[in-house]
């Protein structure tokens, strides 16, 4: 006990309970939905999706379910522990990934510490229950093995057994591929302008280089072969998921909820031309390109924050360093006092710890409440109007945990499955523009229709005869083609 109520020890304890209660959140994420559906089919009928069994509009289509192994987490976390213990596994997935950030940051425990912490709050925009937060920690595991390998190049070989894992779990696994191109290129480089001797660079490229192609190996061992090697080039590659989907978005930085990140981003700018640590050409090069993919879109922020915190943390320490060397170093004497004083805020801390995160599991069926159509789901499960619907995006996942087979969705968030001209077409339908609504009506068969009250459609809807309300709340409207169909 003593050991833990040390200050130091004490201020690491509480930046891992921190990182943790910051990291369980409410599920709010719209795909978690046909997440658990999937995993819990999967699981039922033990065989994985090939093809689309979830819409009307593209049942049958192929569908390459890169997160099929994740889904079966998910499902079978919910299974055996309801909200409680998915929310608590992947708070600690969360955790886990920037734990591995701070033991990667070579500043001091405080510097670290603040760094690592500085770091989270600017991914925080992307948490949540969801297969992305398994790369994220499989990336940061991956940072620490190249890191490590410098000084223990055998560690290199975890790397295909990780690589395996990550296929089979997210199509991000792509990442790790990159984070290896990028330090075989940066260490060559290194040894061109930095300080590392020609004699070992032979043996360091040979290594990296048997490590990358293990990993490209190994990435055809999943239920889709091959084909897993174009899929994350083609979601990049996706014009309609890059202008529809927030997340793949560039951040807007007039949102304070990104200030975070984009004042992380100008002290990777400013810092190198202060700090008397200067930046490694690898390191330079893992800055640079995963800084261009954070503001490219919001949801590689995290992977930015990654490789920026322990370079930043290495390079306020030495300025600090510079200024008064050792100051941090000092430890005060543990007296009887101090021990009081640390055990109290250990046990305040872990009050909040625990009276938040119940906060947070109580909570859950009033978030889910507000953030989807609960409501409106249970009238369509009772009540029975007549389908083919037609949803809101976000809402077909939920649609299809609630009321899948019974009834199947015009879309919902694998934008993969229906393609660009697809998501065009209903986005056309939606607000109204282009395409005539009554057109894409007809050739669906469209008799149910559930949107938000503010959707451009329901007011073209209301307008018209052929359309009645059947239910409405705050959050939703279901209108029903009326008996004399369209005209």
């Amino acid at each position: 006990m003593e050991e833990i109520l040390n200050t130091r020890r004490l201020f690491v304890v509480i930046l891992g309970l921190g990182l943790f209660i910051m990291a369980a959140r409410s599920v709010t994420d719209p795909d978690v939905w046909w997440h658990l559906r999937t995993g819990q089919l999967i699981l039922q009928n033990r065989a994985i999706f090939h093809s689309d069994p979830y819409s009307f509009t593209r049942l049958g289509r192929t569908w390459i379910d890169h997160e099929w192994l994740s889904q079966i987490v998910i499902f079978g976390l919910y299974r055996v522990a309801g909200w409680g213990g998915l929310i608590a596994a992947f708070a600690v997935v969360i955790a886990a990934t920037y734990w591995t950030v701070f033991q990667r940051s070579p500043g001091r425990p405080y510097v670290a510490g603040a760094m690592t912490a500085w770091g989270a709050v600017a991914s925080i925009p992307c948490w949540g229950v969801r297969p992305q937060m398994l790369t994220l920690l499989l990336a940061s595991v991956f940072l620490l093995i190249l890191e490590r390998s410098y000084q223990k190049p055998g560690v290199l070989w975890l790397t295909p057994a990780l690589m395996l894992l990550w296929v089979n779990l997210h199509a991000g696994y792509a990442i790790g591929l990159a984070f290896l191109l990028i330090i075989l290129a940066g260490d060559m480089l290194d040894a061109a302008f930095g300080d590392r001797k020609l004699a070992s660079l032979g043996g360091r490229v040979r290594q990296l280089t048997l490590t990358l192609a293990a990993c490209v190996a190994v990435v055809p061992l999943n239920p889709y072969g091959i084909r897993m090697f174009r899929y994350p080039l083609e979601t990049l590659r996706s014009r309609t998921m890059l202008a529809y989907i927030g997340e793949w978005h560039s951040p807007d930085f007039h949102q304070s909820r990104y200030w975070p990140a984009l004042l992380l981003m100008l002290a990777t700018l400013a810092l190198p031309a202060i700090s008397p640590r200067k930046l490694r050409p690898r390191e330079l090069l893992l800055l640079s390109a995963t800084m261009y993919a954070g503001l490219r879109s919001v949801r590689h922020i995290p992977i930015y924050v990654l490789v920026a915190v322990p370079v930043l943390s290495a390079m306020l320490q030495a300025c600090l360093d510079v200024r008064k060397p050792g100051w941090l170093d000092s430890a005060a004497t543990l007296t009887r006092a101090r021990m009081l004083i640390n055990g109290v805020l250990l046990a305040s801390f872990l009050v909040f710890v625990v009276l938040r995160f119940e906060f947070v599991i109580r909570n859950q069926p009033t978030v889910e409440a507000r953030e989807f159509p609960s409501a409106a789901a249970s009238f369509l499960s009772q009540d029975r109007p007549p389908g083919p619907l037609f949803n809101h995006y976000n809402w077909g996942g939920y649609f299809i945990w609630r009321l899948y087979p019974e009834y199947t969705v015009f879309i919902d968030g694998r934008a993969d499955v229906y393609g660009d001209a697809f998501l065009d077409d209903f986005t056309s339908v939606y607000y109204i523009r282009g395409r005539n609504w009554r057109a894409a009506f007809e050739q669906w068969g469209i008799r149910t229709v559930i949107l938000p009250p503010d959707a451009p459609l329901v007011a073209a809807l209301r307008a018209s005869a052929d359309w009645k309300p059947v239910f409405s709340d705050r959050q939703v409207v279901v209108l029903s083609q009326a008996q004399t169909g369209l005209r």
